[in-house]
């Protein structure tokens, strides 16, 4: 007798392991770093901005626009650094072209979905480039995230078309999502020349996923974060996807207007330029994310959007 394996189970199990590989102690260690660096540390407010319309084109569509506002405290340790905060975002999801009518919106083509969060996170950072960060974000999908709201807004700034289906988005559902991120080591071919490999997996009823990521700097480096640097970076990404819910609405909910199926592989790729210099950082990328949609052909369903991060410490 054969067992049938189900996907989106397979990576709920592939992201619980990913998210066990953290060297955090459940129970205190990532309340215990948390509070030092709250108590002890440094702040650092930054804004962040994913937009397929930065990179100066009037269409957009599938992950159209990404606002997220991180605060942050940064505490010394011995050999490293812990990290903790709080984060509040928005994610906007459309069809391919937002000037179809709520008729023309249906399958094969992305749902209009939107997540709005907000989270907490706590995270360590050692000299040799090993690091690990695991948080959790709360937040509401549907109507309730107010996408259409949004997107219409910057539409109107920026004198762009305004999308005709937020009619027909995904319904409401609370989200809970559980995410991590743990770097074993970085290799150092040559001072100006590193390269970091990592782990990482999300775990919820909006997004549950497991990855492998790579990424490679050049340039003047830092050992952490929070170090002066002028770098350009090449990061490369690869995920398997259990749920997604701005594709299949969310896990608990029924009745959507139309969900599609995942591709179970997804691939992305992101170069830019990072810059930190006393209390000031930017860094800015263009990301290219393969299809997300699994009858979708591939040339149709690929995007390309800049990623944007400006940020303030004192």
């Amino acid at each position: 007798m054969m067992l049938k394996l189900n996907p989106g189970a397979a990576v709920a199990a592939a992201s619980f392991a990913a998210l066990s590989a953290l060297p955090f102690d459940a129970s205190a260690g990532v309340v215990d770093d948390f509070r030092q660096a709250h108590a002890a540390g440094i702040t650092t407010h930054a804004a962040e901005i994913d937009n397929d319309s930065l990179l100066l084109k009037r269409d957009d569509g599938f992950y159209t626009s990404g606002l997220r506002y991180t605060q942050q405290w940064t505490a010394s340790t011995a050999g490293g650094m812990v990290r903790g905060g709080w984060r509040v975002g928005q994610e906007l999801y459309t069809a391919s072209d937002i000037k179809l009518p709520p008729a023309r919106v249906g399958p094969p083509d992305h749902p209009y979905a939107a997540w709005l969060y907000a989270g907490v996170f706590s995270e360590r950072h050692a000299a040799d480039g090993s690091h690990a960060r695991v948080g959790v974000d709360v937040g509401c999908l549907g109507p309730c995230a107010g996408g259409e709201r949004t997107q219409n807004t910057l539409h109107r700034i920026l004198n762009q078309p305004l999308p005709q289906a937020w009619s027909r988005q995904v319904r409401n559902e609370v989200g809970v999502v559980l995410h991590g991120e743990v770097a074993p080591m970085r290799w150092t071919p040559a001072p100006f020349l590193d390269v970091t490999p990592s782990i990482k997996g999300r775990l919820g009823n909006i997004y549950t996923d497991a990855g492998f990521s790579v990424l490679a700097r050049a340039g003047r480096l830092n050992l952490l974060p929070n170090q002066p640097t002028l770098h350009g970076y090449l990061r490369l990404d690869g995920r398997w996807v259990g749920y997604n819910a701005s594709l299949q609405g969310g896990y608990f909910s029924s009745g959507n207007p139309h969900t599609v199926a995942p591709k179970r592989l997804v691939g992305e790729a992101e170069a830019g330029v990072a810059w930190l210099q006393g209390p000031f950082e930017a860094m800015v990328g263009v990301v290219r994310r393969s299809n997300e949609i699994r009858d979708l052909p591939n040339s149709f369903g690929s995007q390309n959007y800049l990623r944007l991060i400006l940020s303030y410490t004192h």
